[in-house]
């Protein structure tokens, strides 16, 4: 995973945020969803940058967006609570899968904004990767 992709990806979100009024943490991980970039957006919550990473990390774990995912694991689902394994994952937006071409990379999880808005712009970085 390239360093400076990584870095456009996040900083393509932030001025997002920033132009929408929200401040969110961005987390962009590897396949095996270990951390490889973070910014929490000045005057961030905390709480976001645990769920930033968590979405990332389900996304890659799992190779598909997080939302996604949370169809399965939601009350009646095939997969309900496996949100509790793998240290803790996120069954809902704002986790996206990280493509060079068409082979997955990596995942990158946005969050401290609205669900609907996490998706929006973890996929607008997902495009600037």
């Amino acid at each position: 995973m390239e360093q400076d992709r990584a870095q456009r990806a996040i900083a393509t979100v932030g001025t997002a945020a920033r132009e929408q009024g929200f401040t969110v943490s961005i987390a962009v991980v590897d396949l095996a969803g270990l951390l490889v970039a973070f910014h929490r957006m000045d005057g961030g919550l905390a709480g976001p940058v645990d769920v930033a990473q968590k979405k990332a990390r389900t996304a890659a774990l799992f190779g598909m967006d997080s939302i996604d995912f949370g169809q399965d694991a939601r009350p009646g689902g095939d997969i309900y609570s496996i949100e509790h394994t793998n240290g803790g994952l996120i069954s809902f937006g704002g986790g996206v899968l990280l493509r060079d071409r068409e082979t997955v990379v990596g995942a990158i999880g946005v969050a401290g904004a609205t669900v609907d808005a996490d998706q929006q712009l973890a996929v607008l970085g997902a495009g600037a990767y």
